[in-house]
């Protein structure tokens, strides 16, 4: 048999799924297995209009993440202005207790929409994963309008910050689909 055509022992491995001796599950699965199963969360909303009483989006993040079994520690609702953004995620950044931020909001192309820039100057570890994903399983949602969407996401010291539009379907999408499945294995990884 020539050695083009031997079996090559790495090409059954699937893609992240590398196995330690010995071990029967995936790293992935390991490191999920290893991750805090509650996690400390803020969530925010970043908007000029709405109120508690009238976020749905970020109701729907805070009724998701509780669901889940992890704390929301901070529910608040800021304008979309650069300086307090910063302010408020500085502070969550540095606070003990705040694992992940969950930011809905201002994440468009409109004028008034600085999510992505503010978020951007605090992350330190960008995470483009998070916000490929979600346009991915927005378009099959929503079409190519899924690319108006600058959701993103990363480290900002320890903490993981992710943003997402504002809408409750939106919202749900992200969540449900991307962040709950990862949060703590996030969590696990920015804390190690």
């Amino acid at each position: 048999m020539s050695q083009d055509s031997e079996p090559r022992p790495d090409s059954d491995k699937k893609a992240g799924n590398d196995r330690k001796a010995g071990d029967e599950k995936p790293v992935p699965e390991q490191h999920r297995d290893e991750a805090p199963q509650v996690v400390g969360c803020a969530v925010i909303t970043v908007s000029d209009t709405r109120s508690l009483q009238t976020d749905t989006g970020g109701q729907t993040a805070v009724d998701l993440l509780r669901g889940a079994g992890h704390q929301v520690l901070l529910r608040e609702i800021i304008p979309d202005e650069p300086q307090p953004m910063h302010e408020l995620l500085t502070t969550l950044r540095d606070r003990d207790d705040i694992e992940a931020v969950l930011m809905t909001g201002g994440t468009g192309l409109g004028s008034r929409d600085q999510t992505y820039e503010t978020v951007g100057r605090l992350i330190d570890k960008p995470l483009p994963g998070y916000g490929e994903l979600f346009r991915m399983l927005s378009y099959e949602e929503i079409g190519t309008a899924a690319m108006l969407s600058r959701a993103t996401g990363g480290l900002a010291g320890r903490t993981v910050v992710l943003t997402m539009p504002g809408s409750r379907a939106a919202v749900r999408l992200a969540v449900e689909k991307i962040i709950l499945p990862e949060l703590g294995h996030m969590v696990r990884e920015a804390r190690r």
